[in-house]
């Protein structure tokens, strides 16, 4: 009769219960990434494109994250320089909450906005109403609010931008491509839809096709009669899943994104921090 070795046997099976195991594990992983891969394809098979420039946005904000990604981080707050080429400054602590695009700022310095109100400045927009506060007291002059109408949604559209380009209401067109500095970037014009009376900005976005990201864009400020393009550039940074354009700047150029006056606007994110949760009555007076 043969004699087994038990101990032999049982390193064997051993043996095969890890291969066993590993093998599964490798599945279940394939079968993973797999599912995510399908997934995004259904969402994208799902997604009636206006046409190319709509679906080369789309395919930008699976890289960038969604305004849904947004949302689901609930808030933010950090630190934000506004510099002018004469070095004058806006340094302001923001705080949004994504749901309703709530607004606020503490400025530390506001040597560009409203710069004639002299003091502490505080201001906000709660989803209803906006306000700027100076040492604590209410300012209600018509221009003051108006600058903050300006600012609180400027500020809030800059930090979201790539995310909202999905937004309802926008409308793409896909403009063929165009060669900067060794790059043969596609180009996609975006327009808002509006009441026919009513003037909206006009965006060209530079998407990179190596990295499907928009490094620089041009856009017109109609509601400041600045209707001749200016560029901007950005330089990305990823935070818990999303990248955010954490540095922007911006300069005078002509429609084939050359530009005119090599001086530019500097606009610095830092010390970014999401879900804080942040409480709403910051937003109101």
């Amino acid at each position: 009769m043969r004699h087994f070795n038990l101990n032999k046997m049982m390193n064997y099976s051993k043996l095969i219960l890890m291969v066993i195991t590993s093998a599964l594990i490798t599945a279940c992983g394939n079968k993973e990434n797999k599912t995510k891969d399908t997934q995004k394809t259904e969402v994208s098979k799902s997604i009636e494109f206006q046409n190319k420039g709509h679906e080369l946005v789309y395919k930008m904000t699976q890289k960038t994250g969604s305004y849904q990604d947004l949302l689901k981080l609930k808030d933010i707050v950090f630190n934000y320089t506004y510099r002018t080429p004469d070095q004058k400054e806006d340094v302001s602590i923001e705080s949004y909450i994504f749901d309703g695009e709530l607004s606020h700022a503490t400025y530390i310095k506001h040597q560009r906005t409203l710069p004639e109100l002299k003091g502490k400045m505080e201001q906000a927009y709660n989803g209803k109403d906006f306000w700027v506060k100076i040492d604590g007291k209410d300012i209600t002059a018509e221009d003051a609010i108006e600058s903050v109408k300006f600012t609180r949604k400027t500020n809030f559209y800059w930090f979201a931008m790539m995310q909202k380009l999905l937004d309802p209401g926008i409308n793409y067109e896909y403009l063929g491509q165009n060669s900067v500095n060794g790059t043969n970037y596609d180009i996609v014009k975006i327009t808002f839809s509006a009441a026919e009376d009513i003037a909206t900005d006009i965006y060209q976005l530079y998407i990179n096709p190596e990295t499907h990201l928009v490094d620089q864009f041009l856009f017109t400020v109609v509601s400041k009669n600045v209707t001749d393009p200016i560029l901007m550039r950005v330089t990305y940074e990823e935070i818990d899943g999303v990248l955010l354009t954490t540095y922007r700047k911006y300069t005078k150029s002509d429609w084939k994104a050359n530009v005119i006056n090599d001086v530019w606007v500097e606009e610095i994110t830092k010390d970014v921090k999401f879900n804080q949760g942040l409480d709403k009555a910051l937003f109101n007076k």
